[in-house]
């Protein structure tokens, strides 16, 4: 009978244990999956354990285990010091986050930064979200994005607080006592190469995305979250979240005060430009730009309408201001900030609130007036006015018919109109207004020309691409085939 009620009570204190541990694990488990906030999700709870049935999310089930099995919880603070933070006006007394959301190729590093020159009190962080989608792209694959979006999220939402321990566990190699040489893009961030985040020089150390503007050794993460507390405002530029709706926890987070800005561009220039910037993964596209047929049951031209479709539903989204993103929500196309970059800039701090800086207007006049031989293809260097319609000299008209097909509902939605060129006058108009390139003068007559209805038509066009280029003092051999 002793033994009996023993077996009993040992079983009832194995009981209050268990629970007292399930309680603190589903504590850390809400702030890194789904953080409970003031108003309900609607979002579906990410189920990790059935996202895939192939090998692939072994790997990730792996890598999850990591981010959760962190000492303390994965924001970096307890709950009485995010209480606190709340009650000394941290986020209602002014602090701003902004998210930058694009593609690659829309003009993102240039826009971002319109905040990274801010000044001393913005922290902005350049793509940090590489490292994480480099660690699970196998995963990525797997599961079609779902619970990459919600790791994407977390991230972001740890990285707003000034918590790196997150990012930290996709850094690879991994940091040793919070410090890497391997940091994606470190030099784009002012805030990381500035004195006070500056470590000494540590030798035989190779970091390849080093400071450029003084000479610092590899980064301190935990210096890094002291001068991100520092900063009034954050900002985080990224073109690796896709769906804005699996932000919903992170804009409602009320210890953060979120803006997302939505920066979208001419599906016709995005491929132009990937078709340069990434000439090895875009062989297909160059070789159709040749004079191939493009059959639209392509992958290549599948994968192009299902990146328009992302973006338009995304977009779609943020314009149907649902409450949680009311007043939250930004839509730019870069065409405008192209054509007018001091007046977007200035929308883009209004719509954040915050003021928009000197050093942030100097920088602006300073980057948009420049030279052809002062730009490659990852400069933030822009001749304004020629960004725009630049595109339409660089694919034929071929390529952009195939585009506007299966990015039509996305062109209407951002309202970039399809064209097809069978007005001469509209040919002529296209012409006048570009400042031809000398580097580029011949691509440009032979392109454009290809816009054309006819072969009369396509001779005027050449003509009239001639004459600019005489006036302008750039004379090439390619007229001989007129």
């Amino acid at each position: 009978m002793k033994t009996k009620y023993a077996i009993v009570f040992i079983c009832i204190i194995a009981l209050v244990i268990i629970e007292k541990e399930s309680n603190i694990l589903s504590r850390v488990s809400d702030k890194i999956i789904q953080r409970q906030t003031p108003q309900p999700s609607q979002q579906i709870p990410l189920d990790y354990s059935n996202a895939t049935q192939n090998g692939s999310m072994a790997v990730l089930k792996m890598l999850l285990s990591k981010l959760t099995g962190a000492k303390g919880n994965y924001s970096g603070f307890s709950d009485e010091a995010e209480d606190e933070l709340g009650d000394l006006g941290m986020n209602g007394g002014g602090r701003k986050h902004i998210l930058l959301l694009a593609t690659t190729r829309t003009g993102s590093s240039f826009v971002g930064e319109f905040f990274n020159q801010h000044g001393e009190n913005m922290f902005y962080l350049f793509e940090p979200l590489w490292h994480v989608e480099r660690m699970l792209a196998v995963a990525a694959e797997a599961n079609n994005g779902t619970v990459m979006s919600g790791i994407y999220r977390d991230v972001i939402q740890g990285l707003f607080r000034c918590d790196f321990s997150g990012l930290e566990k996709f850094i690879s190699p991994p940091p040793e006592d919070h410090v890497t040489a391997a940091l994606f893009r470190r030099e784009s961030s002012l805030s990381l190469c500035e004195e006070s985040v500056c470590s000494p020089v540590i030798k035989d150390v190779f970091e390849r995305y080093h400071c450029k503007t003084r000479h610092c050794g590899p980064l301190n993460l935990t210096l890094a979250s002291e001068s991100c507390l520092s900063k009034q405002h954050h900002a985080i530029k990224t073109v690796r979240v896709r769906q804005l709706d699996t932000l919903r926890p992170l804009v409602e987070d009320p210890h953060l005060d979120v803006r997302v800005i939505q920066l979208v561009r001419d599906p016709r220039a995005i491929l132009a430009s990937r078709m340069v910037a990434f000439s090895s993964k875009y062989q297909t596209w160059k070789t159709w730009a040749k004079g191939g047929q493009v059959p639209e049951d392509d992958e290549e031209v599948k994968r192009l309408k299902g990146n328009c479709d992302q973006i338009r539903l995304s977009a779609e989204v943020g314009l149907s201001q649902p409450h949680w993103l009311r007043n939250r929500y930004m839509l730019v196309r870069y065409e405008d900030i192209a054509r007018y970059p001091m007046q977007k800039a200035e929308d883009m701090y209004r719509f954040t609130g915050i003021p928009f800086s000197p050093q942030a207007r100097e920088w602006i006049l300073r980057n948009t007036q420049t030279t052809q031989g002062a730009r490659g293809i990852y400069s933030t260097q822009r001749n304004s006015s020629e960004q725009a319609d630049k595109w339409r000299f660089s694919i034929p008209f071929t390529l952009a018919q195939v585009v506007q097909r299966v990015c039509e509902p996305t062109m209407k939605l951002f309202g970039y109109r399809v064209q097809s060129f069978q007005k001469r006058s509209d040919v002529y108009l296209l012409v006048i207004n570009h400042t031809v390139d000398s580097m580029r003068a011949s691509v440009t007559i032979s392109t454009a020309s290809e816009w054309a209805s006819d072969k009369g038509q396509q001779i005027l066009v050449k003509r009239k691409m001639y004459a600019i280029v005489q006036r302008a003092g750039k004379r090439d051999n390619f007229w001989t085939d007129v």
